[in-house]
């Protein structure tokens, strides 16, 4: 009997790369022939490298235009009659979306829906968020419900919204905490000695409270405390609330954050540093930086939201404090960073923590016995 074909749909081949080809890998070893469709920027060579089937489609994330996004709709469709998996895992709202639509003229297709978080469209108060959330919620209801499709989400509340205003059935419905880690690459270690260092790890969106962390960040420096606070990643524009250029280079004048921009190898830069923090009121999965902070013994403070309160329990591996709270935010670093024996407590119940709910090999085998419940149920 030939292998079943599993199909990946991301919108990112970065996003496929550092939050999805380890489950992809997983799949193979698990007897699955795995194709990944995407758009390709610099991260094809990769996938291909890993062994798997490539399909470029250039998908807008942040696109509204009505003839792009219908002929990107055609695109999929074309894709799924073209390739005829067995399965296809879609992952994030535009390729659950537009993938869901394709199934319903499919009803023997068998698709996953991720929602890792449920993003700037059902968290932000911008204007264009709120008219695509009422069009959105009616489509998703209509598409979690169809059958031959499961619909995974990454948090409590997530979870909550789906089964309770989508009406979507906890038989078709999952919980799987966020995107795994690899706990032997992302190792707790000694914090380094010296000037302690905070890092906020993030896309650089103002939704993940990153002015929030550049307020809080000086008033302590007012306060003359002193140590270094960073800041990582880059401004992501096909979002509805990207940082500007202007406004890092900004903030890299004040002197009070460095801006280092892009990492590639986030677990060694953990090493290097102490405490991490999110200030996040974006509409969070579980942050996927955070569980690798918390995996490499790392002490967090990050906001009581959805998904952040699934990687920190509040006065044992971080704290959590509230929304756009900037005195608050700075009150919890402050306790951090001037009690050495309270960090690397909180570090060691944040590795702890990871190993016992969030490692690759629970998320990993949570997922693949998901593909096995749609693979091995009786045609409808």
């Amino acid at each position: 009997m030939a292998n079943p074909k599993l199909l990946y749909f991301v919108t990112e081949d970065w996003y496929f790369c550092s939050h999805r080809m380890a489950l992809a890998k997983a799949a193979r070893a698990a007897g699955f022939d795995v194709s990944v469709m995407t758009r390709v920027t610099r991260h094809g060579d990769a996938i291909r490298a890993a062994g798997f089937e490539l399909i470029d489609l250039p998908v807008d994330r942040g696109g509204t235009n009505p003839w792009i996004e219908l002929n990107t709709l055609m695109q999929v469709w074309r894709a799924y009659r073209h390739l005829k998996p067995d399965l296809v895992h879609q992952v994030a709202l535009k390729p659950v979306l537009y993938g869901g639509i394709v199934s319903l003229l499919m009803p023997e297709l068998k698709t996953v829906n991720l929602l890792a978080g449920l993003g700037t469209i059902f968290s932000s108060s911008h204007q264009r968020a709120k008219w695509l959330r009422k069009v959105v919620q009616p489509l998703f209801s209509l598409l979690f419900r169809r059958p031959n499709s499961q619909t995974i989400v990454q948090n409590r509340a997530d979870y909550a919204l789906l089964r309770d205003q989508l009406r979507v059935p906890e038989s078709a419905l999952h919980l799987i905490k966020g995107s795994g880690v690899d706990t032997d690459e992302f190792r707790a270690v000694p914090e380094p000695p010296g000037r302690v260092t905070i890092a906020l790890v993030s896309r650089l969106l103002w939704d993940k409270g990153i002015g929030e962390y550049v307020a809080a960040v000086g008033l302590l420096k007012r306060k003359g405390l002193e140590f270094d606070a960073l800041l990582v990643g880059s401004p992501d524009h096909e979002n509805l609330a990207p940082i500007s250029q202007a406004q890092l280079t900004a903030w890299n004048r004040q002197g009070d954050v460095r801006c280092v921009g892009h990492v590639d190898d986030v677990a060694h830069f953990w090493r290097d540093a102490h405490i991490a923090v999110l200030p996040s009121f974006y509409g969070e999965g579980i942050p996927k930086s955070l569980i690798e902070a918390a995996a490499s013994g790392r002490a967090i403070v990050t906001t009581d939201t959805p998904g952040c309160d699934e990687i920190v329990a509040d006065g044992e591996n971080g704290y959590l404090v509230p929304v756009k709270d900037v005195p608050a935010l700075a009150a919890a670093l402050e306790k951090l960073l001037t009690n050495p024996a309270l960090r690397q407590a909180m570090g060691l119940a944040g590795r702890r923590k990871v190993e016992q709910e969030f490692s690759d090999a629970i998320v990993l085998a949570q997922t693949l016995a998901v593909y096995r419940l749609l693979l091995d149920a009786a045609p409808d």
